[in-house]
């Protein structure tokens, strides 16, 4: 029987698992082109024609602003008051309206409508700014000449959580913003985060929905969902490795218990 040396065969397994520790670990950070890359092969893409505009639901606020060359005729069909939540301006402070007070936004109820001076309660459930800026044109221009109405969504706001480098809240200022924008918001994707399954929550008709979209695929920008809607939810995904590496951080101690018997070995059996 041939006589083995225990200090040999001890170096000997401690070499093998240090070898495949280290493939394995190269092996898990290799990363390809195809799993961060976005849009990819986007020259095939037939057609780009998503121009879909956000529409009003209940609890939205609405900024409606009249104006005309006589603002005293006008002054009627502008809700003004002392709320606090007034309407910004450019600079960034509140706008006031020539007859005194500050503007006040409108509050779309349950039921999606709102109180309009002068011409009462207005169901806007569904209709587009754009939509309703033309109805409040024509109904006012019943009472004045070349009437001006400006309307505007105060409270289009966003969330993105999960594996982006600044998760949170956003406000949107203008009539829209893809998934993109909104990513590059909040940082963009974290190099950890799975292009392939990002979440989109959002409410339609009083009900909750879903989709998923991979951003490397550029059939993503004729998507119902590519624009966002206000107070839609983004949520990416960890991909598999990062979750991983959280659980095994977890157990770090029990690594370092480990590593430090296996040191103690390779000293001992290395005298």
């Amino acid at each position: 029987m041939r006589y083995i040396c225990p200090q040999t065969f001890s170096m000997s397994i401690i070499k093998r698992y240090s070898l495949v520790l280290c493939s394995v670990l190269l092996v898990s950070s290799c990363v390809s082109r195809q799993e961060i890359t976005y849009f990819q092969e986007i020259e095939n893409l037939a057609s780009i024609d998503n121009l879909e505009s956000i529409t009003l639901k209940p609890n939205d606020m609405v900024s409606i602003i009249v104006s005309a060359s006589s603002m005293e005729a006008v002054a009627p069909f502008n809700l003004t008051g002392t709320s606090r939540i007034s309407q910004p301006s450019s600079t960034g402070n509140s706008s006031s309206m020539s007859g005194g007070g500050t503007q006040v936004p409108y509050m779309v109820n349950t039921d999606g409508e709102i109180e309009f001076p002068v011409l009462g309660t207005i169901n806007v459930l569904g209709m587009t700014t754009k939509e309703l800026q033309d109805y409040l044109k024509a109904r006012i221009s019943e009472y004045v000449k070349d009437p001006i109405v400006n309307v505007r969504v105060m409270n289009f706001t966003v969330s993105i959580i999960g594996a982006v480098n600044s998760p949170g809240t956003y406000p949107v200022s203008g009539e829209r913003i893809s998934i993109v924008e909104a990513l590059a918001i909040a940082g963009d994707l974290a190099i950890f985060g799975r292009r392939d399954n990002i979440l989109i929550v959002r409410e339609l008709d009083g009900k909750k929905t879903y989709k998923y979209l991979d951003i490397r695929d550029p059939e993503i920008l004729n998507s119902d969902y590519y624009y966002l809607k206000q107070h839609d939810i983004v949520y990416v995904e960890h991909n598999r490795s990062s979750i991983q590496n959280a659980i095994a951080n977890r157990n770090i101690s029990v690594y370092i218990g480990v590593a430090s018997f296996l040191f103690t070995l390779f000293v001992f059996f290395d005298k």
